[in-house]
């Protein structure tokens, strides 16, 4: 008879509610609602509009019954934001958008109560001001109101997942990216939040990815005429989910999952938090199946993104097949950007910040709109060859292949670039890695799918997928030279 699967699948700008079919050994998706998912800013702070996102959720499950009806739920969502619970269950006000600037400068804040090496050691977890932690104690030392008030901290999914179950529980990989839990132990590091002066009634039990966490609440059923159906804790990171779905042979490989953000890394059995791991500021956040995910967050296409944002705020459309043919056509090799700079990270003008970075490091400014997207092309390819070098030195991984998966998978430059920079092919796809990750995460937990390595063969007999064979790798290793000397490497 087989499965259908619904798996919500938010990003940065956008969400998708996906009806999956497993049957015949393949899984096949179908975009049955997708919305804009954009963040407001209100009184000079950068929220998520929870309300909507919910109703989204709503509107997907109304189609999805409509259409036939499903077995199972799961929700993943990007990392490391939250919402706040009182004692009655109710949320104390919308989530705050990671890109808000009061994390600026957290970390570093964080280093004076608890040292830098001590804490990598213990959570494994790369630096950013980002990170649930910045903001965490940006409330306890700037609103600590909000958090005497707070009963329950839930991240997104697991927000998500509690509005429609009633049930509070904490997802390990979505967990993982707050820099609160401890690595070894897979729990909540008690050290790490006593020292921070945040109250422990606040965090929820872990569950692994697979979990049953509730059935859909019957007010829910009620107000949708909808059957009550279980929802089930897939990989709620985003990136755990798109690992899970890398259509890898073997156990031991390398990937990109390139959308807004890259994530470059591997998996493995252990966290990896020795002096070099520490060194390269290497994250080790959860995976599927009890697994580490090591790996390096880079900005990605959001440079991108947000840059085709500027020039349409300008007057000036482009299409990214347009931006893609500008590049195409500027002098390679120009200029280079550090992708990673905190001037990169938040909403606004990325085309001037481009210009300003090459300005103060000595460069040939970007002018036009093809030199800017060069020199950004360019500077993520590198970036990851850089990350490339770094996961081989740490992890002693010498895969003779990348696979990329993701969006980013849609840029044929990109892809190209990558398989020249890193000088190995880059097997590209699935598109919907993050999607399919998730569904089969669903399907292990009915018991369709054995595992993930199963899922993982099926997902790749069942995707389309285009290898893209380096052909210029002397001219990019000389770009290296001068990209790692430019920024400092």
């Amino acid at each position: 008879m087989g499965k259908r699967i619904l798996a919500f699948d938010f990003g940065a700008s956008s969400g998708r509610a996906m009806l999956a079919d497993y049957s015949g050994g393949k899984i096949t998706i179908e975009e049955i609602h997708r919305f804009s998912n954009d963040p407001v800013m209100l009184n000079g702070v950068l929220y998520w509009d929870f309300p909507r996102q919910m109703h989204e959720i709503k509107q997907g499950i109304l189609k999805a019954w409509n259409s036939g009806g499903f077995d199972t739920i799961g929700i993943d969502t990007w990392g490391v934001d939250f919402g706040l619970l009182d004692k009655r269950g109710d949320l104390l006000r919308n989530p705050v958008h990671y890109r808000d600037e009061r994390n600026v400068g957290m970390m570093e804040e964080i280093f004076s109560v608890i040292p830098r090496d001590k804490l990598y050691r213990a959570t494994g977890i790369q630096f950013m001001d980002i990170n649930t932690i910045c903001q965490l104690h940006y409330l306890k030392s700037r609103q600590p109101e909000l958090l005497e008030q707070a009963e329950t901290l839930l991240f997104m999914p697991d927000l998500m997942a509690y509005m429609l179950t009633g049930e509070a529980h904490t997802e390990y990989s979505i967990a993982s990216t707050s820099q609160l839990l401890n690595a070894e132990a897979r729990d909540w590091d008690w050290e790490i939040v006593d020292a921070l002066g945040l109250p422990r009634r606040i965090f929820t039990p872990i569950v692994q990815p697979g979990a049953q966490v509730g059935m859909l609440s019957q007010a829910i059923c009620d107000e949708l005429g909808v059957k009550p159906v279980p929802v089930i804790a897939v990989g709620e990171h985003d990136t755990a989910s798109a690992v899970a779905a890398v259509p890898a042979r073997t156990d031991d490989f390398i990937y990109i999952s390139c959308g807004t953000w890259s994530l470059f890394g591997t998996e493995l059995d252990a966290p990896r938090t020795d002096d070099k791991a520490f060194g390269y500021n290497m994250t080790n956040e959860g995976g599927c199946n009890n697994t580490i995910r090591f790996l390096k967050n880079i900005i990605g296409l959001w440079l991108i993104q947000e840059s085709r944002r500027q020039w349409m705020r300008e007057g000036s459309e482009y299409s990214y097949a347009q931006l893609e043919t500008e590049a195409l056509a500027a002098e390679p090799f120009r200029s280079f950007i550090d992708p990673d700079h905190p001037s990169f990270v938040p909403q606004g003008n990325i085309p001037e910040r481009v210009r300003d970075f090459c300005r103060s490091t000595g460069q040939p400014v970007p002018e036009t709109v093809g030199q800017v997207m060069r020199c950004i092309y360019e500077s993520i390819a590198l970036k990851y060859r850089n990350t490339f070098d770094m996961l081989k030195d740490t992890a002693g991984k010498s895969s003779q292949v990348i696979h990329l998966v993701g969006g980013g998978t849609k840029d044929n430059l990109l892809c190209r670039m990558t398989a020249n920079s890193c000088n190995v092919p880059v097997v590209a796809g699935p598109i919907e890695a993050t999607v399919l990750g998730n569904v089969a995460v669903q399907l292990i937990a009915v018991g369709e799918i054995a595992d993930i390595r199963e899922a993982r063969r099926i997902i790749g007999d069942s995707q389309a997928l285009i290898t893209y064979e380096p052909d210029d790798a002397d001219s990019w290793q000389t770009a290296y030279g001068r990209f790692r000397t430019c920024l400092g490497l």
